[in-house]
């Protein structure tokens, strides 16, 4: 298991103090005071997200070819509106349309529905930057554009199904208002994912099951963690809410003794410490879901998972799906919660690490930029948006699934 991350040789916690005498680079940035270090992750994100830009949308003639936000140029877009709400600088969110527009063009008739890999991204994210840019026509066009989709046989999780189609429609009432897409849409579809899953668990001790491609998934990217993170969103009757929570309930009671999480039903490998499968993506919902349901025992869990990501989390990769990247998320989803100062050091820390060793690690070739190196959930799109999310951590969302 040791081959897919490096082992976590910091304190497990470093006081602030500027001047300290420092073991390394590294070091120096866990004892600076957090304004001195929010300063050099601004510089950073910056820079790389100029090397986007760059290597994303210039290099290709302004043209798109994977319009999605998970490895296509959505990602760009969607990194340049976390940069304008963060510098307020007007070019960033002007670029930001100009790559949704083509996405849009491309994106059109897809037959990909969901916020991270199909049309609903492009619309929804379309639509909060018209209104941020003040373009009401083009608003308008995004919505109407958004309201011809349609989730007519599509599976149920979240990178293609009907949760990431849910979970757009959120996105578009968080930012630009209650009832943009009405309730009364939204849950005949939420209502269709629970009957999938009551018929699919057939009265086992799971309350509620789903399956991808033949596997009974249980991380973020296509199983269990991502479809109830999204339903607990929605209005659902108690007897509903219920079964997300016995759901989360059984997860939690056939972890793996390591306290992560099995990848798919049946499945003995405790490898991957990943959002996509594994303890971080579970760490994500149990923390939303301790809130949802006020329950002690699975913010208990969530913080046992968070254990298994600052142990093994320390991913060869830099991305968000299944990087370091995405597993800081889990920290500083944890400090927003509980305001523990630790939760902001273990985040920091693994920010810490990629702002400064990721650039040579991969360079000597001992870590993986990964298969579109510029991505946001791949690659270093994904650490830019990180880096940009510590400056602000009370402000931070994991891209795409925490609103």
């Amino acid at each position: 298991m040791a081959d897919r991350y490096f082992p976590n040789e910091m304190p497990d916690f470093v006081e602030e103090q500027e001047g300290a005498v420092a073991q390394s680079t590294l070091h120096s940035f866990l004892c600076l005071p957090y304004t001195k270090l929010a300063d050099k992750f601004l510089r950073a994100a910056l820079d790389l997200k100029e090397k986007v830009v760059k290597e994303t949308w210039l290099r290709n003639g302004r043209r798109v070819k994977d319009f999605t936000l998970y490895t296509g140029a959505l990602g760009t877009a969607f990194l340049l509106f976390k940069a304008y709400q963060v510098t307020n600088n007007l070019s960033d969110l002007s670029l930001c349309g100009e790559i949704i527009r083509a996405c849009d063009s491309v994106s059109a008739g897809s037959r990909h529905v969901t916020f991270i890999c199909g049309r609903a991204g492009v619309c929804a994210l379309g639509a909060v930057v018209a209104k941020h840019a003040g373009d009401n026509v083009l608003l308008n066009h995004y919505l109407s554009s958004f309201s011809e989709i349609k989730t007519r046989d599509v599976p149920n999780e979240l990178l293609y199904g009907k949760v990431g189609y849910l979970w757009a429609c959120s996105f578009l009432n968080k930012h630009i208002g209650e009832s943009t897409i009405p309730s009364t849409h939204m849950s005949p579809v939420a209502k269709e994912i629970i009957l999938d899953g009551k018929r699919l668990s057939n009265k086992g001790s799971c309350p509620l099951m789903y399956e991808w491609h033949g596997k009974k998934y249980w991380g973020a990217a296509h199983g269990l963690a991502g479809i109830m993170h999204v339903l607990m969103d929605m209005e659902l009757k108690p007897e509903d809410k219920e079964c997300i929570k016995g759901t989360l309930s059984y997860m939690i009671n056939h972890r793996f003794p390591s306290g992560n999480y099995p990848s798919s039903q049946g499945s003995n490998s405790d490898r991957l410490v990943h959002w996509c499968h594994g303890a971080p993506g579970v760490a994500l919902t149990l923390i939303k879901a301790s809130q949802v349901f006020q329950d002690e025992q699975i913010l208990g869990a969530a913080e046992e998972a968070a254990k298994v990501v600052w142990s093994r989390g320390l991913l060869k990769r830099v991305g968000i799906c299944h990087g370091i990247s995405g597993n800081t998320y889990v920290f500083l989803s944890l400090y927003r919660l509980t305001g523990r100062v630790e939760y902001l050091y273990r985040a920091k820390a693994f920010a810490c690490f990629l702002l400064d060793r990721a650039n040579q690690l991969i360079a000597d070739g001992r870590m993986n930029s990964g298969d579109r190196p510029y991505s946001m959930f791949e690659g270093q799109a994904g650490m830019a948006h990180l880096f940009l999310d510590m400056i602000r951590p009370s402000e931070s969302r994991f891209p795409g699934y925490e609103l």
